[in-house]
């Protein structure tokens, strides 16, 4: 109540309001408090409550809540995030070679719907300069931060032509798999003319074929991002090729095309181009997280609409085996991690016995 009642309205009238220009400054405090040892400790005494530790496609996280990719594209806060309280930090959406993203205004806020509309274009400082600044924070893959794993979100060039997508990704993939704990494959944003068609069984397979033979001696672990907005058949489609390409898991959903759920205060802006995240998004992501924990054994990382603790454990009865905030950390603060991991831990949560595949082993789950 404190962050939404004090915080928050200083925070969203900065900059004249301007979405991005906050976004921007936020994330330098928070980057401030990552670079100072004292300013850490402090924060986490405040702030830090994980809940219970698991293990998911072979990786140790201290807790089930994570940092959705998005909100620090080039790892520049990634020491202060297991302060807050995260078990993961997804840094990106990081592409081969930097690029500006789409001209601004590229993200609106929708208060009264709780909601985001962005089209930033996966705006990145490319992947040499994120692997740098991994290597001098000391981020390297199984050691993460402080006992958070890092998973770093990998997306194409804009101006890569489709048919050369996949080198494209490997280069990004080349220089940051020794600092990921785990690599997402970000195919799915509708923020970069025709991503999405990389959707398709053809493509994806090629992709993550040539990303699963690119030569690691211990090959990391490989998660795919799907759209919320693909149809039953296609969902059905690209399990299939993950399943036989050997992905490690799924993350489930991307921001939406969609326009359902805006309230009438916020109309005005749903003509914006875009990808839609927060409320309105809650329930499509959790039916494609429960459409594909019934298909399949992969463990899948529930992203989309988390806006309170009881979101997030409806998206664990759907079969989460993690969530993933963005949205709702900008509209809750810090205070929605330790609620949901206070639910989690306090209630039993699961429809009946259910089995998440958990990579090097299986974990059953009330």
């Amino acid at each position: 109540m404190l962050y939404r009642r004090l915080v928050r309205p200083v925070l969203f009238s900065m900059a004249g309001g301007d979405a991005e220009a906050v976004h921007e400054r936020t994330l330098a405090m928070i980057e401030r408090v990552g670079a100072s040892p004292v300013l850490r400790r402090l924060v986490r005494l405040a702030l830090d409550r994980r809940g219970e530790p698991v293990r998911v496609a072979g990786i140790d996280f201290p807790g089930r809540v994570g940092l959705a990719a998005g909100m620090d594209k080039d790892g520049r806060a990634v020491l202060a995030w297991s302060a807050l309280g995260f078990s993961h930090a997804e840094l990106g959406t990081v592409t081969a070679g930097a690029q500006p993203g789409n001209d601004r205004p590229r993200l609106f806020r929708l208060p009264a719907s709780e909601a985001i509309i962005n089209r930033m274009g996966f705006n990145n400082a490319g992947a040499e300069v994120l692997a740098r600044r991994l290597v001098t924070a000391g981020v390297w893959r199984g050691n993460g931060v402080a006992g958070m794993p890092i998973g770093i979100s990998l997306g194409k060039t804009k101006i890569t032509p489709l048919e050369r997508a996949t080198e494209d990704y490997l280069i990004s993939y080349r220089l940051l798999a020794p600092h990921a704990d785990y690599v997402a494959i970000n195919v799915s944003s509708p923020n970069t003319p025709g991503l999405r068609t990389l959707q398709e069984a053809g493509a994806l397979r090629d992709l993550l074929s040539a990303i699963r033979s690119a030569g690691h001696f211990r090959p990391v672990p490989v998660f795919v991002k799907v759209a919320p907005d693909l149809t039953e058949d296609a969902l059905e489609e690209l399990l299939g090729v993950c399943t036989e390409c050997g992905v490690s898991g799924l993350i489930a959903t991307n921001t939406t095309l969609a326009r359902d759920g805006i309230r009438y205060a916020d109309l005005g802006l749903a003509a914006e181009t875009g990808g839609l995240s927060g409320a309105p998004l809650t329930r499509r992501a959790r039916a494609v997280v429960a459409f594909l924990t019934e298909r399949t054994t992969l463990p899948v990382i529930g992203v989309g609409g988390i806006m309170t603790a009881d979101d997030a454990r409806a998206m664990f009865d759907a079969g989460a085996a993690l969530v993933q905030l963005y949205t709702g950390f900008i509209y809750a603060g810090p205070g929605l991690i330790r609620a949901i991991d206070k639910r989690r831990s306090g209630t039993l949560v699961g429809r009946g016995r259910r089995t998440i595949a958990t990579g090097s082993r299986r974990e059953e789950s009330s």
